[in-house]
């Protein structure tokens, strides 16, 4: 039986850190094509970089949307 990897979990791959128009951030291996409406914020480097990266730009975990949504509730 052969066992089938994440591409995602491999701690010797090559990676972007992805940024999307939310403010949403994501690993995402250097062979397989950026997603539409994600761009190429850090990279290409190592999964441990990406992470490092992520986790100093990836302050607010909610999404642009909503920030500005919650914002305007607190102006009314």
């Amino acid at each position: 039986m052969t066992t089938q990897t994440n591409p995602f979990d491999d701690e010797n791959g090559e990676f972007y850190a992805l940024v999307n128009d939310e403010g949403q951030y994501s690993f995402w291996p250097t062979f397989i094509d950026v997603p539409k409406g994600w761009d190429i914020a850090h990279g290409p480097d190592t999964r441990a970089s990406c992470a490092e990266f992520i986790e100093a730009n990836w302050v607010d975990m909610r999404p642009r949307s909503l920030v500005a949504a919650m914002a305007a509730l607190q102006e009314s």
